[in-house]
């Protein structure tokens, strides 16, 4: 059987803030760390075999005071967790990512689920989903 790389790279933008991580491709488990507070480069291979399958991003752990913002309630400074680089076998998806991956999130408990686009930041406690199918050449094939 034949192997996919999947690979990506998540940096904090305040590593004081102990904004949590986890990374899951279906039902494994990639990545899981209650404070990141340094970058990380994610790598695993997977069977490239036929079927649908499912990257999500979760951030959790976020609290109110990691967003500071001023007397008019803008935004002065936030964490967040960046994610960069996503890839399978070395093919870079960035121009999919943004079409394709949604952000379930409910601003931390300060309002209603939603279901947003996402851009390569994590700012509120949810879950970014991207669905794929393997063969994965062919998926990029369709999606490119």
């Amino acid at each position: 059987m034949s192997t996919i790389n999947f690979s990506c790279s998540i940096t904090p933008t305040n590593a004081a803030a102990a904004l949590g991580m986890e990374i899951w491709i279906d039902d494994q488990k990639l990545f899981d760390q209650a404070h990141v507070q340094s970058s990380h480069q994610i790598s695993t291979d997977l069977l490239d075999d036929e079927g649908e399958h499912e990257l999500r991003l979760v951030l959790k752990n976020k609290l109110s005071e990691h967003t500071q913002v001023d007397v008019d309630n803008n935004i002065v400074s936030d964490a967040r967790i960046s994610v960069s680089n996503i890839e399978f076998d070395g093919i870079a998806l960035n121009q999919l990512v943004p079409v394709l991956a949604k952000y379930q999130h409910n601003f931390n408990g300060s309002g209603e689920p939603i279901v947003d686009e996402f851009y390569g930041e994590l700012g509120c406690n949810g879950t970014v989903t991207l669905k794929f199918t393997t063969p994965i050449y062919l998926w990029l094939l369709e999606n490119i």
